[in-house]
């Protein structure tokens, strides 16, 4: 059965997602949509030129502005908005980014009101409980992209410390998706099935921890904007979970109801991916440490949320 993948927002973390779709062939239609006069036609050209270097099947459509080429789409990736710059916090970026991610929301559900969205948009924590607020979709058919992101980070700076292959190490975050929100869960990391702990001393975990927390932060003071390549191929791995039904446990924002001790809040969590979105959420047996240093994410998030009802958004 064919299937069809949507990506709105044909920026740098867009067109990178449409990209690995397009390159593990995912779906057999990949749109690519921009408010941008050619910018995703252009992208989409770009990338299907390189469908007989790299084995493409899939196919990819740029449009400016259409919705109806995205009907019938069975997962669609939001990443529009505003990109952070260096010195700005996720949260600043609320008041403008809210109001762009609900039209696109709304003209999205239009078209196809049965997919399952996966958030990319900044600050992803509050745009995906937007989401999940105004989409009048079943909870498991809203994600946000920040826990993928986040522990494909945790991974990298742990293998750093270790001189080991990243490919050899599972490490998860969860929490909220900010510089100081984020739970990288130490005690669970493991190289090949060994603790972290045992092979890393406390204050270089504690450093691996704190470059973790910091990573988007660091490649925007690099950069001079956000990081594109992982965010990226972060929201196309969990479409690829979503659309090939893969059951995997990957760590995403979803609307919590009870699960960790929260309610009403979308959090990073474990949650295994199948199709249809995520199909249940995975309880880790964390340690009293970082089940206090989860509350006190929950809690900043919160707070986060609350400029959404106090501007009226909500």
């Amino acid at each position: 059965m064919s299937k069809k993948v949507s990506v709105i927002g044909a920026g740098n973390v867009g067109a990178t997602c449409a990209d690995v779709l397009a390159t593990r062939n995912v779906a057999s239609e990949v749109v690519l949509l921009d408010i941008k006069e050619g910018v995703s036609e252009g992208k989409a050209i770009d990338i299907m030129q390189t469908a007989t270097l790299l084995g493409i099947q899939s196919r990819v459509k740029g449009v400016t502005n259409d919705y109806t080429a995205t009907a019938g789409s069975d997962v669609v990736v939001i990443t529009s908005g505003l990109p952070r710059k260096p010195g700005m916090t996720r949260e600043e970026l609320i008041g403008v980014n809210a109001g762009i991610v609900k039209s696109v929301v709304e003209n999205v559900l239009k078209y196809s009101p049965d997919a399952t969205l996966i958030i990319v948009s900044n600050p992803m924590d509050p745009m995906c409980y937007l989401t999940a607020k105004i989409s009048g979709l079943p909870r498991n058919k809203v994600l946000g992209l920040g826990g993928a992101l986040d522990s494909s980070r945790f991974k990298y700076y742990l293998s750093q410390a270790l001189n080991a292959n990243p490919n050899d190490i599972e490490a998860t975050v969860i929490g909220g998706h900010g510089d100081t929100t984020m739970v990288p869960l130490l005690s669970l990391a493991t190289c090949k099935g060994v603790p972290v702990t045992s092979l890393l001393s406390g204050e270089k975990l504690d450093e691996v921890a704190a470059a973790t927390k910091v990573g988007g932060a660091t490649l925007t003071g690099l950069l001079g904007t956000s990081a594109w390549y992982a965010p990226g191929a972060a929201s196309a791995t969990m479409t690829e979970a979503i659309i090939k039904d893969q059951k995997r446990i990957i760590p995403c924002g979803v609307l919590v109801e009870g699960e960790y001790g929260q309610k009403d809040l979308v959090i990073g969590v474990p949650v295994l991916l199948g199709e249809g979105g995520w199909e249940k959420i995975v309880e880790f047996p964390v340690t009293a440490m970082e089940k206090e240093a989860f509350k006190a994410s929950a809690d900043a998030t919160r707070k986060v949320n609350q400029i959404l009802t106090d501007s009226g958004i909500l």
